[in-house]
């Protein structure tokens, strides 16, 4: 089984939870545009200051998804 790595979009400031909330549709546009096989997406609000979306991918497409979207950082994904 591949490892899984969750890209992570930190947005910061009042705005954030909207921000993040929106990235999120943008993210499953993306993957409904390049007709990739990932399921996992999110958007969590971590404070009133701070929210990330997020796209879980597997090793075979972290490079390609980086390199197109940019995420600020990314874990391994339980």
């Amino acid at each position: 089984m591949q490892r899984q790595i969750k890209l992570i979009w930190d947005f910061r400031g009042p705005a954030a939870a909207k921000t993040a909330e929106h990235h999120e549709i943008h993210l499953k546009e993306y993957i409904e545009i390049e007709k990739l096989p990932l399921k996992i997406t999110g958007f969590q609000i971590l404070n009133e200051m701070h929210a990330i979306a997020f796209m879980v991918v597997t090793d075979q497409y972290m490079i390609a998804v980086r390199d197109a979207l940019k995420p600020h950082r990314g874990e391994l994904y339980p």
